[in-house]
């Protein structure tokens, strides 16, 4: 059974960092792109990052250039978003998502979701 599972979001004040994980199981992330989205309150789910099969990485908001990265660990089938200096704007749900072609910052572009996971930032 093919799952993505998040983890890693909670509160942190303005300028602190979180790494969200995202775990996936059913299915290896050497044949998938794995892409990062967020929803924030009362805005439509957006684009954040993408690891290729390859292993390439994007980012599709500038907001997250040169503040998130995003990388993979093969060996725990487990992609990683590290956020730095994060800013109240950040706050949001963030999902992680997986398809089989490359990345792609269109959300029907995925098959595979995770739940999602908070992420506050607020002083």
């Amino acid at each position: 059974q093919l799952q993505l599972v998040e983890s890693g979001g909670g509160l942190v004040q303005p300028g602190g960092s979180l790494r969200l994980s995202c775990a996936a199981s059913g299915f290896t992330l050497d044949f998938n792109a794995i892409g990062w989205f967020r929803q924030a309150p009362g805005k439509e789910r957006e684009g954040v990052s993408c690891i290729s099969r390859r292993g390439s990485s994007s980012y599709h908001t500038d907001s997250a250039k040169g503040r998130f990265t995003i990388s993979r660990d093969l060996a725990k089938n487990t992609v990683y978003l590290q956020m730095n200096s994060l800013k109240p704007e950040d706050t949001a749900v963030y999902y992680c998502a997986a398809r089989s072609g490359y990345c792609s910052a269109n959300i029907p572009d995925y098959n595979y979701w995770g739940q999602g996971t908070q992420v506050t930032v607020s002083s």
